[in-house]
């Protein structure tokens, strides 16, 4: 399944406490729960005005659509061509 770097603009997000992210979280889950399997939220970054989430999906649709249905932002949807880490300098 192809992956997807999502950025979301939330401001003041840094300033959140553990269950206001834990309620956002349990949101993000609800939502992917009646998708079904053909989106997966794997991991998000938060900043303190950003969120940078990696999912996979089956198209970036389904990534847009999930972020309609649980009223996150969704500012750029980028699909991830390659995956750079230090054993890529080993090749």
């Amino acid at each position: 399944m192809p992956k997807y770097v999502i950025e979301r603009s939330i401001p003041g997000l840094g300033a959140l406490k553990p269950a206001e992210l834990q309620a956002v979280s349990q949101k993000s889950c609800s939502v992917l729960d009646e998708m079904g399997t053909r989106v997966q939220w794997v991991q998000s970054y938060a900043t303190a005005d950003k969120m940078y989430c990696i999912y996979n999906a089956a198209s970036e649709e389904l990534v847009r659509e999930h972020a309609r249905r649980g009223g996150f932002p969704a500012d750029s949807v980028a699909r991830v061509t390659a995956i750079v880490d230090p054993v890529t300098a080993e090749a």
